[in-house]
């Protein structure tokens, strides 16, 4: 069962969300995922377990949900004054930050939810990226589409930070914007 779009953006939509979500990571930090139910949540959040079924459909969904909001990116990517320094240092960045444990499981319960949720993902990235393309097109610097940095840095290392983990470093995050910079 896939999440219900939300009605509005704020009021009690918003409120239900924001508690049930801060109950998760409560709860999660307090006593572990294993240990996470949607009535504990829902005790928590002060809601009943049939309003997060009823907005998210499982307790899959629900991780998935909040996953994604954790995904987020809190900033646009900082402006180092060329594109590759941009993209060298948002690659860095953002291979750091998704390897780490937290974020490999943050990347697992996205994907464990409807296509939408991995969809908003993959938004977050692309709009990251074309942050940093914008500002090399306002310095005049020749640029590739969104969709190739897509395709020849983040797409090698999603599948390496899901599949292959060992040997991820800066290095390989530079090495992959230089190979697509040429």
């Amino acid at each position: 069962m896939s999440r219900k779009p939300m009605v509005r953006p704020g009021g009690r939509s918003a409120r239900v969300q924001e508690s049930v979500h801060a109950a998760v990571r409560a709860l999660e930090a307090e006593a572990g995922r294993e240990a996470l139910t949607v009535p504990l949540i829902a005790a928590r959040a002060g809601v009943t377990p049939s309003t997060i079924y009823r907005r998210w459909g499982d307790l899959h969904e629900l991780l998935s949900d909040v996953a994604v909001e954790r995904l987020r990116p809190d900033s646009p990517p900082e402006d180092h004054g060329s594109l590759g320094a941009d993209l060298a240092a948002w690659a860095e960045q953002f291979l750091e930050e998704m390897s780490a444990q937290p974020g490999r499981a943050y990347i697992r319960d996205a994907l464990l939810g409807d296509d939408t949720n991995a969809g908003r993902c993959s938004a977050y990235a692309a709009e990251q990226v074309a942050v940093i393309l914008a500002r090399a097109a306002q310095r005049g610097e020749p640029a590739p589409e969104v969709e190739t940095v897509l395709d020849h840095v983040v797409a090698p290392m999603m599948y390496r930070i899901l599949f292959r983990p060992d040997g991820l470093s800066a290095t390989y995050a530079r090495r992959l914007v230089e190979e697509l910079l040429g």
